[in-house]
């Protein structure tokens, strides 16, 4: 069995057939299903999808709460409210996506900065880990979770940096996530280089759905049914067997997230 460490049924493209998606991935043994917020809206809706589910004979969802970087400015006094009282919720395994991005700028730094250092109090407060969102940031990510001063551990979800970066993640503790970029043929290298070399007990995988399709998706609307693709790549990258990367990424899941899965 499978665990989709990071997708976003919550998006609007699954706004009518997130069921259906959860359906045709237990057809492909995915067992789990963290779903990721990024806002307020979005954090809302994942928790509401796992009470729908509860229950039912479907991949288990469990839902992360958070502001992501895009989205930093926005976080005040109200929106932190909402995000701790989500958080409390049993269904909330995880704070994020939060993190750091400064390829696109949406939203200024110092805006990043303090509302990453905001949900990492959060996180270590509750004692739940944290899906990070690092994008052309890696070293001022690493030093606001070092200045921070307190343990928190998490993933580098869809982790696009080099394998110099991915070693400084793994000696904080952090898992590396690996998403359906493994399967390009071009702009993947960095990828592969981490997914072959990141050590088996620290790696999670994903599918970011609705983004990054793998091949021979891409371009089309990602979805969770596709992990195993993702999951094939890292195998042959690894020269294990798909079931390897299964089981250890289901296992690494369960004791990052601390989730039961049936």
């Amino acid at each position: 069995m499978f665990v989709d460490s990071h997708a976003h049924l919550n998006h609007p493209k699954f706004a009518y057939d997130w069921r259906k998606v959860l359906e045709k991935a237990k057809e492909v043994e995915i067992a789990a299903v963290i779903n990721i917020g990024y806002d307020i809206p979005s954090s809302e809706m994942a928790v509401k999808q796992c009470n729908e589910v509860e229950g039912e004979n479907l991949p288990k969802l469990f839902a992360s709460i958070a502001i992501h970087p895009h989205n930093a400015k926005e976080q005040g006094a109200e929106v932190a409210r909402r995000i701790r009282q989500l958080a409390n919720h049993p269904f909330v395994v995880a704070i994020g996506e939060t993190g750091l991005d400064f390829h696109y700028g949406f939203s200024p730094k110092e805006c990043q900065i303090r509302a990453f250092e905001e949900q990492l109090e959060l996180a270590y407060e509750l004692g739940l880990p944290l899906v990070l969102h690092i994008r052309e940031a890696h070293s001022e990510a690493i030093n606001v979770i070092r200045n921070f001063g307190k343990t928190v551990i998490g993933v580098a979800h869809c982790f696009t940096g080099t394998w110099d970066e991915a070693k400084k993640w793994l000696e904080l503790g952090f898992y590396i996530g690996i998403a359906g970029i493994v399967t390009f043929e071009s702009k993947a290298e960095n990828i592969k280089e981490v997914a072959e070399k990141v050590p088996i007990d620290k790696l999670l995988i994903e599918t970011d759905a609705p983004y990054l399709a793998p091949v021979p998706y891409r371009g089309k609307r990602n979805e969770p049914a596709y992990l195993v693709r993702v999951a094939s790549a890292i195998a042959e990258l690894k020269g294990v067997s798909i079931t390897k990367i299964a089981d250890a990424t289901t296992q690494n899941a369960i004791k990052l997230f601390r989730i039961e899965i049936p």
